[in-house]
């Protein structure tokens, strides 16, 4: 029995259909929705989320963070930005992550608050390199 998989940006909504498993990046580490799943909310991190059907990959999308509601039948993923893993680009990724190292290294060191949310802005910029570079095959020599 699948379950019902929505994941919803401020733009639109992204993908609705069913599948038999989704991957996220929890803010703790990955979790998997599957049917019957423990109803369960969470905060996501910057990553990929990995839609199955049957034992393959059939989706990839990444997410800059945001929430996921789990329940035995559905899981809503309300992602503050989401991109289908093949549009991603690794330079402009590169461009914003460079952008918020200078803020960092720019930024009040006692304003803990202020550096948190850059760091976590920090992080989903990596996660995204590394997602659009997954993306890309590599060309042989």
């Amino acid at each position: 029995m699948p379950i019902k998989v929505e994941i919803v940006s401020p733009e639109k909504t992204l993908f609705s259909h069913t599948a038999d498993m989704v991957v996220m990046p929890g803010s703790e580490g990955d979790i998997a929705a599957m049917p019957e799943h423990a109803p369960l909310m969470l905060m996501l991190r910057g990553g990929v989320v990995e839609i199955y059907e049957g034992d393959a990959i059939a989706h990839r999308f990444f997410v800059s963070g945001g929430f996921a509601d789990m329940t035995p039948d559905h899981c809503t993923i309300l992602a503050d930005h989401a991109t289908p893993v093949a549009d991603l680009s690794a330079t402009d990724a590169q461009s914003r992550l460079t952008a918020l190292e200078k803020s960092y290294d720019e930024a009040d060191k006692m304003n803990v608050p202020a550096l948190d949310i850059l760091m976590d802005k920090m992080q989903s910029a990596r996660a995204e390199i590394d997602a659009a570079k997954s993306a890309t095959p590599e060309m042989s020599i």
